[in-house]
């Protein structure tokens, strides 16, 4: 297997890279970065969760020039978030660079402060679309330069219902320009998009749109209406997951849930577009540095956020198709490390259920709730966390701690330090830890958690 020297990455960012743990090329990394770094038109197809983003940063950061002022690369991204994680992982390559600067730009934050960041020599610029536009519209961001143009996610962007501020947004930018779209699917009208704006795209395919990885668990649980809380409840208990995403189709489905979750004194939050972009910062920082365990969210999360540590995802509501479907258990599985999918649904769910298994060529495995003891075969299936806490032998996924408590046992705090990313999982299934909410050093670069 090809390293990243080989696939032309220099020795510095290589030993970066390494430092973070990451040593070797994913698939769309592989295919990507040789022919971005010649120059040509890329039309990528891959799932989140397969390491698309490095795949357009480091040859970006191989063919930036620090030594000129005006934006060079302007990547554009469906949501905030992705923005924000975009800027993070450029700024964790760049630290040590000098005069490489890289701005996230994105509705909801301080236009102010975003145009004196823009006033000093910014190379690279993240952003969203309805931001970028009013930046452009003010004159403060010129993209008349732009050497690398990055479309990522554009699907997404197709589906929220942003092509026309991108294609306005395209316009902007000298026809001269590289351009490279990353997508989970390909619509029709992205298609259109690709053949009208790129020229000669190279087209890669990574794992096209289907079941999970093999390293994530698939489980769905048969339950009625209304007795979904409750359900969802004894499988946290059961699971004790490490950190979860818990998903609802509607934002007040996710905030009743959230209420009913904080009343049962779980560490939990809620995420969804009615929140104001300060306060999804918020939340998405207390849920990196695991000071919340569960993040209950609208499908605005279901898409390029990307948090270690992320050991179970609920579907809480069954999600309306199968692209969804994967997007959601994508948060879970990072990198290789194992994780468990539980999909909550009822009989009138069922059609659902079964469209979304023969989409995908997948056999969900089913349980009802009431038939989930630890004496069957799989030990990761439910069991009754009073009943089997601290048990020898015990082997479910992402057992790492009560979640109702407030306070820690003592003898707690050392049940184990986080170390790397793989160490993450070996935390996550000792029963009965709970982990200090202070950053540590993870293979990512920056820990969220350690114990």
């Amino acid at each position: 297997m090809p390293d990243f020297k080989s696939l032309g990455i220099s020795e510095s960012i290589v030993n970066k890279l390494k430092s973070f743990g990451v040593a070797q090329p994913t698939p769309i990394q592989e295919k990507t970065i040789p022919i971005v770094l010649d120059g040509i038109d890329v039309i990528a197809q891959a799932q989140t969760g397969t390491g698309k983003t490095y795949a357009f940063i480091l040859p970006i950061l191989e063919k930036i020039n620090p030594l000129v002022s005006h934006v060079q690369a302007l990547i554009v991204t469906p949501t905030r978030e992705l923005a924000l994680q975009i800027t993070e992982e450029f700024q964790k390559l760049t630290d040590d660079i000098s005069g490489v600067d890289v701005l996230a730009v994105y509705g909801g934050q301080d236009v102010d402060k975003q145009l004196k960041k823009l006033k000093k020599n910014v190379q690279i610029v993240v952003g969203t679309p309805g931001r970028l536009l009013d930046h452009i519209g003010r004159g403060t961001v010129q993209l008349s330069e732009v050497s690398f143009l990055v479309l990522d996610e554009a699907d997404q962007m197709l589906h929220i219902g942003f092509l026309n501020e991108v294609v306005d947004i395209i316009a902007e930018t000298p026809t001269t320009r590289q351009t490279m779209l990353f997508s989970a699917t390909m619509p029709e009208e992205i298609r259109t998009l690709a053949n009208k704006h790129m020229r000669k795209p190279q087209y890669i395919q990574v794992e096209k749109t289907q079941g999970p990885a093999e390293n994530v668990k698939l489980i769905a649980i048969h339950t009625i209406d209304r007795a979904k809380q409750a359900t969802l409840i004894q499988l946290v208990e059961t699971h004790r997951p490490y950190l979860a995403v818990i998903f609802c189709r509607t934002k007040r489905r996710v905030s009743k849930l959230y209420e009913v979750l904080k009343s049962h004194k779980f560490l939990c939050d809620e995420l969804h577009g009615d929140l104001s972009q300060a306060k999804r910062e918020q939340v998405m920082k207390r849920f990196r540095e695991g000071e919340i365990q569960l993040l209950i969210a609208t499908d605005v999360a279901a898409r390029g956020l990307d948090v270690e540590g992320v050991t179970h995802v609920f579907n809480y509501d069954i999600p309306h198709d199968s692209e969804s479907f994967v997007h959601r258990i994508g948060r879970t599985g990072r990198a290789g490390t194992k994780g468990l999918a539980i999909t909550l649904y009822s009989s009138d769910d069922r059609p659902t259920l079964d469209m979304i298994e023969k989409e995908l060529n997948i056999d969900i495995q089913k349980q009802n709730i009431g038939n989930t003891g630890s004496n069957q075969k799989d030990s990761q299936e439910p069991v009754k966390a009073k009943n089997n806490q601290g048990k020898k032998g015990e082997k479910q996924i992402g057992s790492s701690g009560t979640r109702r408590d407030s306070k820690p046992k003592a003898s707690s705090r050392n049940s184990g330090k986080a170390k790397s990313v793989k160490s993450k999982q070996s935390i996550s299934n000792q029963a009965g830890g709970r982990r200090d909410r202070k950053s540590s050093t993870t293979g990512s670069g920056k820990s969220r958690r350690s114990k």
